[in-house]
């Protein structure tokens, strides 16, 4: 399923394209794939989560473009937690008949407790605190029963060992172009991170930063869907404005940006008993 075209049904509406969030600005212009690695990161991870036959959370479904993607591998059952309604509304056409979507906070799902087998969340927790980051983590570590998977798709810095003061930089101009206050993290970062909750990394899968270049964009919407969204692109001058700085920051630092995907494991104590 497509995005809608009215950008009065999208979340911002009441946004002009100068103010609206970037992955929000890119969906009025018809962007479905919204996460930094691509479609193709996207489906490496869900393989590697083991989705299929199992109960899946997904956290801030968006747009439902990976909800189609977990429900196409059959999901015994899945269920989207999402706090923007308008959001959810635009994302129950993908995954009616198939499961639910929740209007809650990732934080504050309200699922019970050891109740799932996955949960993915994908370029959700690189745009939140550090404090939300641990509170969206430690609900994905509640959730999942013992063996369960918690599967990210996020930004990150690199190299691991990158200066603080460039760091920064990096953050302060992503959240300047995307008016998101961007937090990527160093892979050990992650880890660390995932670690203080639990949680034990099985894989890291990583792919360039490259949302906006046209050989990504042709991948991840086919020839159509990036020729449409250039269209709009040219018909509208603010949001050809930002988009292109959006990519001008991305290329400037593209160095220290990398997509990374991760599948950690919450520890089932009996496999060491």
């Amino acid at each position: 399923m497509s995005p809608p075209s009215d950008s009065a049904s999208l979340p911002q509406a009441g946004r002009d394209d100068q103010d609206v969030s970037g992955h929000w600005l890119l969906a009025r212009l018809g962007k479905r794939v919204l996460r930094p690695g691509g479609i193709e990161l996207t489906r490496a991870l869900l393989t590697a989560a083991e989705v299929t036959d199992a109960d899946v959370v997904e956290f801030a479904p968006g747009l439902g473009r990976t909800a189609g993607e977990i429900i196409d591998r059959r999901p015994r059952s899945y269920t989207g937690v999402e706090k923007d309604p308008v959001a959810a509304r635009t994302a129950d056409p993908v995954v009616e008949g198939h499961g639910e979507i929740r209007i809650a906070d990732a934080a504050d799902s309200g699922l019970p407790s050891r109740s799932v087998d996955v949960v993915v969340g994908e370029a959700m927790l690189t745009m939140q605190t550090d404090r939300a980051k641990a509170a969206i983590i430690a609900e994905a570590a509640r959730l999942l029963r013992p063996g369960g998977r918690y599967a990210i798709h996020e930004l990150a810095l690199t190299p691991d060992d990158l200066p603080d003061d460039v760091k920064t930089t990096v953050r302060r101009q992503l959240a300047r172009s995307i008016k998101v206050n961007a937090r990527p993290l160093t892979l050990v970062e992650w880890r660390l991170l995932l670690a203080a909750h639990g949680l034990v990394v099985d894989q890291v899968d990583t792919a360039p930063m490259a949302l906006l270049e046209p050989r990504r964009l042709i991948s991840d919407e086919g020839v159509l869907g990036a020729a449409r969204f250039v269209g709009r692109l040219l018909a509208r001058p603010d949001a050809r404005h930002r988009v292109l700085t959006m990519r001008r920051t991305f290329r400037k630092y593209r160095q220290h940006l990398t997509a990374i995907a991760i599948v950690a494991r919450k520890p089932d104590p009996t496999e060491d008993a």
